[in-house]
């Protein structure tokens, strides 16, 4: 069952990653490169290819995931041995075995990567998940077409002014035969920071309900014990009514539902965008001035761009211009200074237009309107 759950996973990025797509240039080792790494508990594979290479994104690369194996993975478990081979033209990561004990420098014999039987749970992870996982299901983004097609909360159970979990809700614009829904409040615009164009609408993220009974009509002779109608023997509509399973917040008349979609198994093997990519940081995630390493950024490129979970992209750092006047007479002139790339972060959920992104590397803060492109 872990094997399928497995394989499920990655033939996703089968599709998506082929060995070596987007990278620009060859592998470069890092300085200090070790012969090989024991793999401890709270490891990653980003944090284990750092310790190898300059570009620790580049791991896929380096393990040559092509696309069979990506198919059949390799899992990496603590208490393994990660060793580097620099024999061939190009440097690889692999298994190792210790087979030598009691010396100071023990001997390690290379091994292929392979598929193990062990519990899921117990794999590293290629990111630290933990840091993204709030945002897995929250925030939601949302434009004017969503909001106006979305369902609508006209009445709460017995009257109530906010709901929680296993209360009652109803609504309309619930479409028949979909279950799960997504409750949210729509919040703030997120702008392109030069353009001021609305790229969509950073919903807060509620709660999750599920239908219990479907909308209806009431027929006009039916007796419903509340006494004269103003609209005489016109039918009414009933509401779907659905439970709240979840509650991130407390929920009430006026909210919004969407559909929410099926979970997907994301694949977190990082890569390069295969063309050329140009956004900018559209927001910080809570709202505050500056970003640092393992905060949310949300970006202005989406699935329009070619924008895919997984995608890596380097942060630069808009420098301004600059005025000079040789001497201090005559004309100045003006000087656009160059960007400076400063960082990394990895795109882990995508919307039409904007994505969500971790920052993984940065030197200096990350802020609104910075640059993204391909690395």
């Amino acid at each position: 069952m872990i094997r399928s759950i497995i394989s499920a996973l990655l033939i996703g990025v089968a599709a998506l990653v082929p060995a070596g797509a987007g990278a620009a240039g060859p592998v470069r080792l890092a300085d200090d490169a070790p012969d090989s790494h024991l793999v401890v508990p709270g490891d990653t594979l980003w944090g284990i290819s750092g310790k190898f290479l300059k570009e620790p994104w580049r791991w896929p690369e380096v393990w040559r995931l092509n696309r069979e194996q990506i198919r059949n993975p390799h899992l990496i478990y603590p208490g393994q041995i990660i060793v580097l081979d620099r024999s061939g033209a190009t440097p690889t990561l692999k298994f190792g075995r210790r087979v030598g004990a009691g010396s100071d420098r023990p001997l390690y014999e290379k091994r292929f990567p392979q598929v193990y039987s062990e519990a899921a749970r117990g794999a590293i992870q290629s990111i630290p998940v933990r840091a993204i996982q709030p945002f897995l299901s929250e925030p939601l983004v949302v434009d004017d077409q969503d909001d106006a097609t979305a369902g609508i909360v006209v009445a709460t159970q017995e009257g109530r002014v906010f709901t929680g979990p296993g209360d009652t809700i109803f609504a309309t614009r619930i479409l028949p035969g979909v279950s799960d829904w997504n409750v949210y409040r729509k919040a703030q615009p997120l702008r392109e920071p030069v353009t001021g164009e609305i790229l969509g609408y950073e919903a807060t993220y509620l709660g999750r309900a599920r239908v219990a009974s479907e909308a209806g009509i009431l027929a006009p002779d039916a007796g419903s014990g509340l006494g004269a109608r103003d609209d005489g023997d016109a039918a009414l509509p009933i509401p779907a009514s659905l439970m709240i399973t979840v509650a991130k917040q407390e929920i009430g008349k006026g909210d919004r539902l969407l559909t929410a979609p099926r979970p997907e198994l994301p694949s977190y093997v990082p890569h390069a965008p295969e063309g050329e990519v140009n956004g900018r940081v559209v927001s910080i995630y809570n709202g505050v001035a500056e970003a640092g390493r393992y905060n949310v950024v949300s970006i202005g490129l989406g699935k329009r761009d070619g924008i895919e979970v997984g995608h890596v992209l380097s942060l630069h750092r808009n420098r301004g211009q600059a005025l000079y006047r040789e001497d201090n007479v005559g004309k100045p002139q003006r000087f656009q200074l160059p960007e400076q790339r400063y960082g990394l972060v990895f795109v882990f959920r995508v919307f039409e237009r904007i994505a969500y992104a971790l920052v993984m590397e940065n030197n200096g803060p990350v802020t609104v309107a910075d640059s993204v492109r391909k690395p």
